[in-house]
């Protein structure tokens, strides 16, 4: 399984730029695919104070509501 990380559908997205993982290690790429093994490293490596945590959300569909 791959992490799909695509800043410009970041929500936070110039917010927390400067505090994520993604930005201190490799710039602030347009998308960048992660697999599980590096996901599993990013998190040891976040868990140690070593580098910041991936900061990526994602936006959800929110429910659809009908006008009266």
């Amino acid at each position: 399984m791959t992490t799909r990380i695509d800043c410009d559908t970041c929500v936070v997205r110039g917010l927390h730029c400067h505090d994520c993982v993604v930005t201190v290690l490799l710039g602030p790429p347009p998308e960048l695919t992660i697999d599980d093994d590096e996901m599993a490293a990013l998190d040891v490596l976040a868990s140690g104070g070593l580098v910041p945590p991936l900061r990526l959300v994602e936006p959800v569909a929110g429910p659809v509501i009908e006008s009266a």
